[in-house]
């Protein structure tokens, strides 16, 4: 129990013990200085939030009062229109018609609307993937042609180095000189 809850009981409690004034079953003689000592101090407890509290719950409820004052006459507007319409049962069995009638061509439009926009997204679906197969086609002849391409080149390339390269070694065999036998060698050695 906080100490507020305390302090309410003890003012409770006073005003309990507080003796009856004479000839009178309701009304009570109270010291007036002990009970504001009471008060005081009550006020002294209560937190400043209590007190924000306070003010906001007193908006709060001039707000519920302002919407209920509202709601009822929105209700009495309500209850006025619907014991007319109830007295005029010829209007309501053909409200309740007509009604079920936009249900049915709203319900009709959706099922229309929706195949109409299943049919769209197929068309589309169907779209994007040709066109997508198409690019694709595109792309492969493109990368085999420049395959093909660059193989004739690679291949002239390499049939050009193989030529080159031939050359070569036939150029490096002519300028070799024919190493010198044994028996030259002893000859120079002997002279």
């Amino acid at each position: 129990m906080s100490t507020i809850e305390q302090l309410i009981g003890e003012i409770e409690e006073f005003i309990d013990g507080c003796k009856l004034q004479p000839f009178s079953s309701t009304k009570i003689i109270v010291d007036k200085a002990q009970l504001e000592e009471l008060l005081v101090e009550l006020r002294h407890r209560t937190p400043e939030e209590i007190k924000k509290y306070q003010k906001l719950l007193s908006n709060k409820e001039a707000i519920i009062a302002d919407a209920k004052a509202h709601a009822d006459a929105i209700i009495s507007a309500a209850n006025v229109q619907t014991n007319e319409l109830i007295n005029q049962h010829e209007i309501m069995q053909r409200a309740y018609t007509k009604a079920n009638e936009i249900v049915a061509e709203a319900t009709v439009q959706a099922r229309d609307i929706i195949n109409h926009a299943n049919v769209e997204a197929d068309n589309i679906r169907t779209g994007a993937i040709s066109y997508t197969d198409e690019m694709l086609n595109s792309l492969q002849l493109i990368i085999s042609h420049t395959m093909e391409n660059t193989q004739s080149k690679f291949d002239s390339f390499m049939n050009s180095m193989k030529s080159s390269y031939d050359i070569i070694i036939d150029n490096r065999r002519e300028l070799q000189i024919p190493e010198p036998s044994e028996e030259s060698n002893e000859e120079v050695a002997d002279n």
